[in-house]
């Protein structure tokens, strides 16, 4: 059994855009040393919980903690604490362009002053070690792969060593060895015993890989929770179908 607490919880969330309920009354644990992974197809608000847990949207109903603190209600001054104990792998790497991989991977630390100056450049080497691309702090992110600008993107996150990480979609788009190279370093992650990891994404091979526990979103509800051995043997025709595209018709939308 676990002995810490939960490290985030939704209690009864409800997402609305409109008049329109992204996300309906869920609830939703990761604990410590967890790595979590929400599944589904894309559309269907798997992003929008991310957003949530970061302070970057506000649920119509519910209640959302991070370490036990309540943050739904919090000033967005307030939420810059709660932030500075996650990280988030956007998508796209998010890199800013003007900006060399060594600034983009040290700008947080720099900006939020999480360590002394004299120690920010063995940080980004640590991290760019970490994830191979040592020699490419002095490029930009114009002159990157989209699998070195993924781990560019990872660097940065580990840079303020957070314990919680948030990843978007993070092999989407990605050639196999680019895929396969992110996603060891996401095992490694997995692997640190005092990390957390919320993984968002519709790869069932890498939720697969990745998780120690899935959880999937359908129609804003989370339908299955449990792991990725139990995902395989679900007798859920939504999740079959999910699982065996053929099996799509048998799906009522």
């Amino acid at each position: 059994m676990n002995p810490h607490p939960p490290v985030i919880e939704l209690k009864g969330v409800t997402i609305r855009y409109g008049n329109h309920d992204v996300i309906t009354q869920a609830d939703l644990t990761i604990r410590h040393g967890e790595t979590k992974v929400i599944l589904g197809p894309s559309g269907v608000g798997k992003s929008t919980i991310l957003k949530a847990i970061l302070g970057l949207l506000r649920p119509a109903e519910g209640e959302i903690y991070v370490h036990g603190e309540e943050i739904t209600r919090l000033k967005e001054s307030q939420m810059s604490r709660i932030r500075t104990k996650m990280a988030m792998v956007f998508q796209n790497g998010a890199l800013f362009d003007s900006m060399s991989v060594g600034q983009n991977v040290s700008y947080r630390l720099r900006e939020l002053r999480l360590l002394p100056a004299s120690q920010v450049d063995t940080r980004v080497d640590e991290v760019l070690r970490f994830v191979g691309l040592q020699g490419a702090v002095k490029l930009r992110p114009a002159q990157l792969s989209g699998g070195m600008r993924k781990r560019v993107a990872i660097a940065r996150a580990l840079a303020s060593n957070p314990d919680i990480f948030l990843f978007d979609e993070p092999t989407v788009g990605l050639d196999p060895i680019n895929h396969y190279n992110v996603e060891q370093l996401m095992l490694q992650l997995k692997n640190r015993p005092n990390t957390s990891n919320i993984i968002v994404t519709h790869d069932i091979g890498s939720a697969s890989r990745l998780a120690h526990s899935i959880v999937m979103l359908h129609g804003g509800k989370f339908i299955f929770e449990g792991s990725p051995e139990e995902l395989a043997q679900s007798k859920d025709r939504r999740i079959q179908a999910f699982l065996d595209p053929s099996r799509i018709a048998e799906i009522k939308i």
